[in-house]
């Protein structure tokens, strides 16, 4: 009996502290870790983020660059960090494609994080080469399938997402194309664009200036439902039912870390997320928002983990 009134006692104890720390945070500067190097749209989108959550509290939000080793080194970093809230990972698809793609990985993607908010789908897109003779879903199925082991696609490294939706396309549609692996997205859209590979899947922020000006040809969006985003381009769905690969982009926290801090923090970001400035920034930046609350976040990413897992695991994708 004594050890149960201790137990509770504990527990009170926790959840008064962490309220009373919900109150008084941030008392100092957050920093949110970015696993990418600075320009690209992942790191603009955290110091957006980061500049209105400043202006919200009154203390600093800084961002902090770790990048490397598929995001690993910047997932390390915060899944190691005190879990008082000020230490976040802006963390991506790649928080749980590493385990499913790497043969050592240090952190375990649900184990040692909390969810905070998903903040936004980063849109992907199907797209050709514009000499390609297709200029739907269906026809490049049907091409392909006219046309067994004539097309191959480029991705931006083994183990991406673009492989991974590439993959996952193949085994849905029935169809067989061989992967050509770049070193970023940059080199592989100049290959798009020369015909030397046939058809990539990549984020429309790289990707829209080549389809704009007519260098290549977008067939459909990846996500389930039509991406405002990238207005009148179907879903693959439409042609491949179920099809639905929509990389994010999240907050998480180490795990620990106490519950009214967390809701804090989401409260925070779901009314920057909303504001129309904002909103149209992510646009511009090739996302959709989300602003799921944690629960619903952590669901995500545990589903998210099972689908690439088994994607991986049915391509045989692995890395040392």
């Amino acid at each position: 009996m004594l050890k149960k009134l201790t137990g509770a006692l504990c527990v009170g104890m926790m959840l008064v502290n962490g309220a009373f720390a919900a109150e008084t945070y941030p008392e100092r500067a957050v920093t949110i870790v970015v696993p990418f190097s600075p320009g690209g749209a992942t790191d603009i989108l955290a110091r957006i983020l980061a500049e209105r959550m400043s202006d919200e509290w009154g203390k600093p939000v800084v961002v902090e660059n770790k990048p490397g080793a598929g995001t690993m080194i910047a997932s390390n970093y915060v899944a190691r960090a005190k879990p008082d809230g000020y230490t976040m990972l802006l963390a991506a698809s790649s928080l749980g494609i590493a385990p499913s793609v790497y043969s050592k990985v240090d952190y375990d993607p649900v184990k040692d994080f909390t969810p905070i908010t998903q903040v936004a789908s980063v849109v992907h897109v199907l797209e050709v080469s514009a000499d390609l003779p297709v200029k739907t879903v269906q026809e490049l199925i049907d091409y392909m399938k006219a046309n067994p082991g004539k097309l191959s696609y480029a991705s931006v490294g083994v183990g991406t997402s673009t492989q991974l939706e590439a993959e996952m396309f193949k085994k849905m549609a029935g169809v067989e194309m061989e992967q050509i692996p770049y070193k970023g997205s940059s080199p592989a859209l100049t290959d798009l664009v020369a015909g030397r590979v046939q058809v990539m899947f990549d984020a429309w922020a790289s990707s829209g200036p080549f389809v704009q000006s007519g260098k290549i040809r977008v067939l459909a969006v990846t996500t389930a439902e039509p991406s405002p985003s990238v207005p009148n381009v179907p879903p693959i769905a439409t042609a491949v039912p179920g099809f639905a690969a929509m990389p994010w982009l999240g907050l998480v926290a180490p795990a620990g870390t106490p519950e009214p801090i967390v809701q804090k923090v989401y409260a925070t970001l779901s009314k920057i997320v909303k504001e129309p400035q904002v909103k149209e920034k992510f646009t511009g930046l090739g996302l959709d928002v989300i602003a799921s609350d944690p629960q619903t976040f952590k669901a995500f990413i545990e589903k998210d983990i099972q689908t690439w897992g088994k994607v991986a695991s049915d391509a045989n994708i692995r890395l040392d």
